[in-house]
């Protein structure tokens, strides 16, 4: 186990919440809103520039990390590590997590910072390699890891279903050593499949479909959904690598005091934990309240359900991500 703690959680949504009627009202697209409650269970979503918040990434970002620094009480300047885990980054390049850096530390620094784009797996993926990196290199005191997502940037006027499931926000945590035995870093469990890389994406902006007039011309731009997912991958994939991930540490469901999974789908959510023979108290859902967040919908969960107070200190708990591409990402720490 990796001797590191979660000193601090942070959240960050742009603007007040916008119901299913005020969406319908506010894009003139319609969509079923009964059904979307029932099995996705989403209601409300933040969304920056439906309410006219000139905001986006970099700004999500930075201040969900400030929160958090601020609830682990220690300095920005304290800060060794910055890693953005997204698929919506602010720019191609640089990376989200320099301008981050340069927001909160406003300076030249010996900070180290990266992003991770994995799809809706950034977050988990990004939270396992800062705590590795931290394992193997004694100067960083405290990293700040941020989940973030701004794919309704990427969502074209006429996309009912786009803007039915997509949100704004970030989530945050800051780690840092600790020598206590009561809460560390214990290791995580990885899965990829890239034959599934033209399912579901963001397709132009890159150097093999640059953003060109043809392009906008054809809506090729944006959000695209290339051929269906299959519908019962979810389902399929998180109990196989949630006991994967337990076997490989040695620990039982019944090990685990808190689930917290990729919010797309409630129904999914409930439908796996009793797949994995959990009680449903051990997992915490905010698609009610944010929509999908993609990157951002783990640690804003986790930072809910530690406020909330059903993840307590001491407890343990288990991040499961996946996203398009396919990745995979998974964590088992003791909080």
């Amino acid at each position: 186990m990796i001797p590191l703690k979660i000193l601090g959680t942070g959240l960050y949504v742009p603007g007040t919440a916008i119901s299913n009627s005020e969406l319908k009202s506010l894009t003139g697209l319609d969509f079923n809103s009964e059904k979307l409650e029932s099995k996705p269970g989403i209601f409300n979503r933040h969304i920056a520039h439906l309410r006219g918040i000139p905001e986006t990434t970099a700004d999500f970002a930075t201040k969900a990390a400030l929160s958090a620094i601020g609830v682990a009480g220690i300095s920005g300047d304290d800060i060794g590590l910055f890693v953005v885990g997204t698929d919506t980054p602010e720019y191609i390049s640089p990376s989200t997590s320099i301008i981050v850096q340069g927001r909160i530390q406003k300076q030249e620094t010996w900070a180290s910072t990266f992003d991770v784009s994995a799809s809706c797996a950034s977050f988990t993926i990004a939270f396992d390699t800062a705590a590795r990196i931290m394992a193997t290199d004694s100067s960083i005191q405290f990293a700040v890891i941020i989940g973030v997502y701004n794919m309704p940037a990427y969502i074209r006027p006429d996309d009912s279903f786009g803007y039915s499931i997509f949100a704004d926000g970030a989530g945050a945590v800051v780690i840092g050593r600790t020598r206590e035995t009561t809460s560390g870093y214990i290791g995580s469990q990885l899965l990829t499949d890239g034959t599934q890389y033209d399912y579901i994406g963001v397709y132009a902006g890159g150097t093999k479909m640059p953003v060109t007039q043809d392009v906008l011309d054809n809506k090729k731009q944006g959000l695209l959904s290339l051929q269906p997912l299959p519908g019962d991958r979810n389902v399929r994939l998180w109990p196989k690598v949630v006991n994967k991930l337990l076997t490989k540490y040695g620990l039982s469901i019944g090990d685990v005091d808190h689930f917290i999974f990729t919010q797309i789908n409630r129904s999914v959510i409930a439908e796996v934990m009793e797949i994995i023979g959990a009680p449903i108290t051990k997992t915490t859902t905010i698609m009610d309240k944010y929509g999908y967040t993609g990157s951002g919908c783990v640690p804003m969960a986790f930072h809910h359900a530690v406020n909330g107070g059903t993840i307590r200190r001491g407890d343990r708990v288990l991040f499961m991500a996946s996203g398009a591409g396919l990745a995979v990402g998974s964590n088992l720490f003791i909080y």
